[in-house]
């Protein structure tokens, strides 16, 4: 059986005297979407910077597809294969979406492969190829989400890690970028998604994880967490759940 491409073993982080993630476990398997749930101050956004090395656990172990990153550095993460998504886009505005795709490889060699991963991100976005010499600060956060996933996807990442996703876009544009994360783990990539929106969160995933001030109270297969009482009292009560 192949190893997880992301483990989470009983991790502790703390900032200063502040308990944050609580002997959290996560096991993401390779090809899976998995979806992380919680309120304001849950734990949530922690473990995405703990993935990223930003964070370093205090206590416990992350390991990346079978190998432990303690020690290892934010740049050295991505060339290892993980790519973020973050929070609110993070975009560099005044730079064109053609450079802000460009700094997506920067920890690769230019080479035959960059143009090939160019179209990919096309295919994904075309509207993203339509405003290559646009200023990234001019789109919008439609448009902003687009570039971000794209600049991921230039990484050649192993698993993306995708922070509020769906975070200020318009309805329309929330089916979409969730149908574009779909089509991106259709082609084989591993997905670790927090997101605000469980319920589009729960249709697209494989499984989730439910966080409360840093614990992990509820997992399971997304499904099934979709028509679990306290999933649809805390985050499903005002949307219908087929």
């Amino acid at each position: 059986m192949p190893d997880p491409i992301l483990e989470f073993q009983q991790v502790d982080t703390h900032y200063g005297d502040l308990h944050v993630l609580k002997q959290v476990d996560y096991r993401i398997e390779p090809g899976e979407i998995v979806c992380l749930l919680g309120g304001n101050a849950s734990g949530k956004s922690t473990t995405m910077k703990a993935i990223m090395g930003i964070v370093r656990p205090t206590r416990g172990e992350i390991r990346f597809a079978g190998s432990s990153l303690a020690g290892i550095s934010v740049a050295e993460r991505v060339r290892r294969g993980i790519a973020p998504v973050l929070e609110a886009r993070r975009l560099f505005p005044r730079m064109t979406v053609y450079e802000n795709l460009e700094m997506g490889a920067y920890t690769r060699k230019r080479g035959p492969g960059f143009e090939q991963d160019l179209e990919r991100v096309f295919s994904l976005f075309p509207r993203v190829k339509e405003r290559l010499p646009q200023l990234a600060g001019t789109l919008s956060g439609g448009e902003q989400q687009m570039v971000a996933i794209g600049r991921a996807l230039m990484a050649r990442p192993k698993l993306l890690c995708m922070d509020e996703p769906s975070m200020g876009l318009s309805p329309v544009f929330v089916e979409q970028v969730f149908d574009i994360i779909q089509e991106i783990n259709r082609q084989g990539m591993s997905i670790f998604m927090v997101e605000q929106n469980a319920n589009m969160a729960l249709t697209i995933a494989h499984r989730a994880y439910v966080l409360q001030t840093g614990r992990v109270v509820l997992s399971g297969a997304a499904a099934e967490l979709r028509q679990n009482p306290m999933i649809r009292e805390a985050y499903l009560s005002e949307m219908r759940v087929e």
